[in-house]
């Protein structure tokens, strides 16, 4: 009987799973939002994978905000997550000096070079991926549409990402105003970046290679490009994982 390895991540939005064999490859690789029905959502993958690969044996790892007492429950070792993260960019990607990962409700900066340390965010989720979400829908659209909207943006306008119901109260006068729904789009990224920098950095340079990882950075590519603008990274220096 085949052995694997699997990592399950249960974040606060999305379930994701990922089965590596003996060399490494990945064999199946799933990313699905759970909405709130984490245990429901992590059986239909499993279920998946062995419709895929049959009966094996599955050497498990667990990770992720929503997966501590799910881990203790099925006997899982648990890997807080930025340990995680931390490992993984330094075995794919060791180039890397600072990574910046956005998730649905947290936003991380990890630093590598000169000893690794590592800053996120509190109790609040503005300027993460329910952010975007809650700022697509006062515009009537969703975090996709956002980012195409984003992509013919003329002018920046500043905005507040540190909470929603700012952020709701710098947006409306600017709808009453006309400004177009490409500008509010490209704006509101450039608020999250914002946010990130000033929250979480808090004044220590992001220099060198730059990893971006996390549902947002990874979907939106306008807000990753809004990232690559305000810290003037060159193609050289960006990290990208797949």
């Amino acid at each position: 009987m085949n052995t694997y390895r699997v990592g399950i991540d249960i974040g606060s939005t999305t379930v994701k799973l990922v089965v590596l064999d003996q060399e490494s490859k990945m064999i199946y690789g799933e990313y699905r939002r759970h909405h709130a029905h984490t245990q429901e959502t992590l059986t239909a993958l499993l279920q998946e994978v062995k419709a895929q690969l049959g009966d094996c044996i599955l050497q498990v790892k667990i990770t992720g905000s929503g997966s501590i007492n799910l881990g203790k429950a099925l006997g899982i070792a648990f890997i807080q997550e930025v340990v995680a993260v931390a490992s993984a960019l330094q075995f794919y990607a060791p180039q890397t000096d600072v990574a910046i990962e956005l998730g649905g409700e947290d936003a991380k900066i990890i630093y590598f070079t000169g000893g690794l340390e590592e800053r996120m965010n509190g109790v609040c989720a503005g300027g993460t991926g329910s952010f975007i979400d809650q700022m697509a829908a006062l515009l009537e659209c969703d975090a996709q549409g956002l980012n195409e909207a984003a992509k013919h943006y003329r002018q920046i306008y500043p905005i507040a990402a540190r909470c929603g119901v700012f952020a709701k109260s710098d947006i409306q006068p600017l709808i009453n105003e006309g400004a177009t729904k490409a500008d509010l789009a490209a704006s509101i990224f450039q608020a999250v970046v914002n946010q990130t920098i000033s929250g979480l950095a808090c004044g220590k340079a992001i220099k060198g290679c730059v990893a971006f990882l996390g549902g947002p950075l990874h979907f939106l590519t306008e807000l990753k490009k809004a990232f690559i603008r305000t810290l003037h990274l060159t193609e050289e220096t960006i990290v990208d994982p797949k």
